[in-house]
């Protein structure tokens, strides 16, 4: 797969540096996790915002929940808000990893934004992010006013594995008439119950490999019945039995991403079941483009989509 020239330049500096490491199956959580840090740290900061992120918490169903939020300004007044669930195969990522893209989000789509920090697997393998996923967005659903969230204008969102949890969310939301503005859908994984195409020809990656995806599957399963969990809609939105009544949805996939075809396939499968779709596909880029603002173009493009996006859901 050829990559556009600045994201190539980017993606052989961490494939250099990742060749001294242990291999995918001797790498530990704790490991995957420092080298996700350390990613993020190399990929750069974010804006300064107006108004300080400030880092509480809310009630969960195993304790509390972490969150961050970001304002746009001082103001005071009930903003629009995008709740934001971050990526990294549900055992690596925090709030850290993407402070980065809610600062980005927060100051070019004028909207709060409010980072979730849901448990990660192996300690807590599936359906842990999901419950807290869902908790936080209940509890900003009927208590977000504490935060200054207009509760009437609500997102989620995320990359990845967090646009698994934002494609699910929109599910359970329409289910329990919590209306939601726009549903983010970075990269999303949505069917874990078969491989497309693109896993064969983007195998390799870059950055995401098909054997790291099965690290992360295999971590985040637990003990449960593989076969079992990778057909519930949970895990896999795309096996929902009812797609239509969703909030509007923003979809962006990369033809480099071995997730690129199951994107593509729900794009599709929302459009056809009657949902408003924005889906566009960045060529010659790969997964994890989504944080990489600082140094590709292409970046800078799907960052001001999604800001597009919001602003354009919240009016």
């Amino acid at each position: 797969m050829t990559l556009q020239p600045d994201t190539k330049a980017f993606v052989e500096m961490v494939e250099l540096a990742r060749a001294d490491g242990p291999s995918v199956s001797e790498q530990t959580p704790e490991f995957a996790r420092d080298r996700y840090q350390a990613m993020a740290h190399i990929l750069g900061e974010g804006p300064e915002l107006p108004h300080e992120t400030s880092d509480t918490e809310i009630p969960g169903p195993n304790g509390p929940i972490p969150i961050r939020v970001y304002r746009p300004s001082e103001e005071e007044e009930a903003l629009p808000t995008l709740i934001f669930f971050h990526g990294g195969g549900f055992v690596i990522g925090d709030l850290e990893t993407h402070d980065k893209e809610c600062r980005l989000l927060c100051a070019n789509a004028n909207c709060m934004v409010i980072a979730v920090d849901y448990r990660l697997a192996p300690e807590s393998p599936f359906p842990a992010a999901v419950e807290d996923a869902w908790a936080a967005l209940q509890w900003i659903a009927t208590e977000g006013d504490q935060l200054g969230v207009d509760t009437a204008r609500l997102a989620v969102g995320g990359d990845s594995a967090g646009g698994n949890l934002a494609a699910v969310m929109a599910l359970m939301a329409r289910d329990a008439s919590i209306d939601l503005k726009l549903q983010m859908l970075v990269y999303p994984a949505t069917d874990a119950s078969k491989h497309y195409d693109s896993f064969t020809e983007n195998a390799a990656g870059p950055l995401l490999t098909v054997e790291v995806i099965d690290w992360f599957w295999s971590h985040y399963l637990g003990s449960a019945s593989d076969s079992e969990i990778r057909n519930d809609w949970r895990f896999s939105p795309a096996k929902a039995s009812d797609h239509s009544g969703l909030a509007p949805a923003y979809i962006a996939t990369c033809s480099a991403d071995p997730l690129r075809d199951e994107g593509n396939a729900y794009a599709v499968q929302l459009s056809e079941a009657g949902v408003s779709v924005q889906h566009s596909l960045f060529e010659g880029q790969p997964h994890v483009l989504f944080q990489m603002f600082n140094v590709c173009e292409g970046a800078k493009d799907l960052i001001n989509e999604c800001a597009t996006a919001l602003t354009t859901a919240f009016r």
